[in-house]
């Protein structure tokens, strides 16, 4: 590392830190377009085609499992096209898929669109945010990362009442290509100027420290290699996988049902508020996590601690029986403050357990696991939800067996994460 670079790092402008605003931009369009716009676009789509919500549940069921196939070949893409390039493939996969969902006249269209949408998304979400980002830090990894994916927040802030304003001013179509046009252009413009280079290209250490620092809270010493198939017959690897498919599975199914739930105590912009301040605080949850980590903090621990917090929401919820604005809110603030951890923890667990060329195919394919798994999360909690022996006599927000099944999940992630850590 040159002199130089160790002074600019000093000053606090070390260019990793670049990097993750590029990785929040990132975060804030793959989001946006690819997590948050699904439900908009079924809406859009029901209405204007005539088609039942079933079949359009499906695709997006689709959009989500062809996201975890590629999230899961992540890292040979991008040592075949490079990160840049595989930003490059993704924003185009994205912006054409959303706009073909926008033109779809026949259901084997919009199947298709989906294909094309779920490939794109899955390249601009979790696993390539940390493809992005770890190479740039070891000890700041944590706020680093944390800083990064609150850019999928942002993009639900912005892009859910966006698509909705757009899509009403201008049309599906019209609004779907303006987005994606704005979205491949900046997108192709980060991936020229920064994530086309890497730290060693730059002639810079991790975190912007001099070469030969030996403090960074990094395994990759004491843990084993795990090549091939050796790394599925990892306990940590399989405990990792389980914890985080659990808890986004419990996250994701609650979340697609809650504004309904709460909308009859709190009226539908007091759910909007307050759905609002979930992400708010989710926000506030990983960037404190990130930031004031200890670097020797037993990281399984504090992931049991955060989806211990949603547990105790998801309870809460089930206590105020559809009615208590009081326990409504307080189960909208425990269940926020766990909801960004769920996607960042686990890969700051992998950076400590796992070795770097493994931990490198474990946050992939954890990712592509747990989304697999939480396409179904809206629909298994819908069934739960509407099953007759737990919908009799529920009154208007009551949904008992809904919340205790969240927490039943989140009480499995948290068994799943100590597990791991037992052995």
């Amino acid at each position: 590392m040159t002199i130089t670079a160790t002074r600019a790092a000093s000053r606090g402008s070390f260019y990793g830190w670049r990097v993750v605003a590029g990785a929040f931009v990132l975060a804030t369009f793959g989001w946006g377009m690819g997590f948050y716009g699904p439900p908009v676009f079924l809406s859009v789509v029901t209405a204007e085609r005539g088609w039942p919500v079933t079949l359009v549940s499906a695709a997006i069921t689709v959009h989500y499992l062809m996201g975890a196939l590629v999230a899961g070949n992540l890292p040979a893409l991008n040592r075949r096209l490079g990160i840049a390039g595989a930003t490059r493939a993704a924003a185009l996969c994205l912006g054409l898929g959303v706009f073909a969902w926008s033109m779809a006249a026949a259901p084997w269209q919009l199947f298709a669109a989906a294909l094309l949408s779920g490939a794109g998304w899955s390249a601009m979400s979790a696993a390539a945010v940390n493809a992005i980002v770890s190479p740039w830090f070891e000890r700041r990894r944590p706020a680093a990362l944390a800083m990064a994916y609150n850019g999928g927040s942002i993009g639900g802030v912005i892009f859910s009442p966006l698509w909705v304003l757009a899509i009403g001013a201008l049309g599906f179509p019209l609004a779907a290509a303006a987005i994606g046009i704005v979205m491949v252009a900046t997108m192709w413009t980060l991936a020229a100027t920064l994530f086309s280079k890497t730290p060693a290209g730059m002639g810079l250490a991790p975190d912007g420290d001099a070469s030969g620092r030996t403090d960074a809270p990094i395994a990759a010493s004491s843990a084993r290699p795990l090549p091939g198939t050796l790394l599925w017959r990892d306990a940590k690897f399989r405990t990792l996988a389980a914890a985080m498919a659990f808890g986004l599975v419990a996250q994701i199914g609650l979340t697609s049902h809650l504004f309904s739930l709460l909308t009859p105590a709190l009226g539908a912009r007091g759910a909007g508020l307050a759905m609002g301040l979930a992400t708010a605080l989710a926000i506030a949850g990983r960037t404190v996590t990130g930031w004031l980590m200890p670097p020797g903090a037993d990281r399984r621990l504090l992931a049991c601690a955060s989806y211990g917090v949603q547990l105790a929401g998801s309870l809460t919820f089930a206590l105020a029986a559809g009615g208590s604005v009081p326990l409504l809110l307080a189960g909208i603030v425990l269940f926020g403050l766990g909801f960004g951890n769920a996607t960042s923890l686990p890969p700051l667990i992998a950076q400590v357990e796992f070795r770097p060329d493994d931990a490198a195919r474990v946050v992939p394919l954890i990712v592509a696991i747990s989304q697999g798994t939480y396409a179904f999360a809206p629909a298994a909690f819908g069934l739960i939800r509407e099953l007759p022996a737990f919908a009799a006599g529920a009154g208007p927000g009551e949904a008992p067996a809904l919340f205790l099944a969240a927490a039943t999940v989140q009480a499995l992630a948290i068994a799943a994460m100590l597990a791991g850590r037992r052995r």
